[in-house]
């Protein structure tokens, strides 16, 4: 039957959109184990020591760069046409998948490439970060650097994410900054705090107990690489982040979220970046 004054899809929309707001407080409560933790630092260890073995290798550098040398030149092509390519990773020990009980890790890896601009040009946009919210808007929403010590910065990001459910979140970061050469520098943030807002926006808003909310983001690590070549720079970022895992029945709510978020995070990041720098570096 069809209901008054609304089609078949409004009504649809309607109700998804009322059942995760019913719903997603009974699935947000979610506590980050010790074992996860442990997990998780191992995995970031494996995975650490493959970038570090890329960006001193010499003719390697870039991890796109080193992909199957047959989809090499459709990479290449891709990067050249202004596209954003981006493939998902997972480390490896002793030939094994690394897991991580109680919670899912996510690893992409993405690239472009940005004409007529110099290494230190898009160096200088990434270490830029009180200026990232205006840069990287909506999905920032604030940025700040809390101190800085030479080429090691430690500094503040507030995170918007939304997919079916809208989560914010306060994160603090250490970022380092590494040249390997007049045409290249790599460099690595890793997040040493990260706290779920409840009720952002609002007088009343506060923060969850680090380790004890929703599960949406627990760790956010991402490693960037800078290579000059070509009339351009190569820029590439590896992420990893940690999530929970998908609790039993609520795939279709939590599932979107924590699965699309980060690839779809990372596309945005290196799109704008592209972006903001032909604009010159303003956005």
């Amino acid at each position: 039957m069809r209901r008054m004054g609304f089609s078949a899809g409004v009504w649809t929309m309607l109700t998804t959109a009322s059942m995760a707001l019913c719903i997603a407080p009974a699935v947000s409560a979610a506590e980050l184990k010790p074992a996860t933790v442990a997990a998780f630092d191992r995995y970031e260890r494996v995975a650490e020591a493959a970038i570090a073995s890329d960006v001193s290798a010499e003719g390697r550098f870039l991890r796109m760069g080193s992909a199957d040398p047959v989809r090499q030149p459709d990479i290449e092509a891709r990067l050249r046409r202004g596209e954003v390519v981006v493939e998902g990773l997972h480390a490896t020990e002793g030939g094994k998948r690394l897991e991580i009980p109680s919670g899912m890790v996510h690893h992409w890896v993405g690239a472009v490439f940005v004409p007529g601009v110099h290494v230190d040009q898009a160096v200088a946009l990434l270490r830029d970060y009180d200026r990232h919210a205006q840069v990287y808007r909506p999905a920032l929403e604030r940025s700040s650097v809390l101190e800085t010590n030479g080429d090691r910065l430690r500094i503040f990001l507030r995170l918007f994410m939304k997919k079916v459910i809208a989560v914010t979140v306060n994160t603090e970061s250490v970022a380092e900054f590494a040249p390997y050469g007049i045409d290249r520098v790599a460099s690595s943030i890793r997040s040493t705090r990260i706290a779920e807002v409840e009720d952002a926006g609002q007088a009343g808003e506060r923060e969850k107990p680090v380790g004890r909310d929703g599960g949406y983001l627990w760790r956010l690590n991402t490693y960037w690489r800078f290579l000059e070549r070509g009339g351009g720079t190569y820029i590439e970022c590896e992420s990893i982040t940690l999530t929970r895992d998908i609790p039993l029945g609520f795939g279709w709510l939590v599932g979107p979220f924590v699965t699309s978020i980060p690839r779809e995070t990372l596309t945005f990041t290196l799109d704008t970046t592209r972006r903001t720098l032909l604009d010159g570096g303003v956005r």
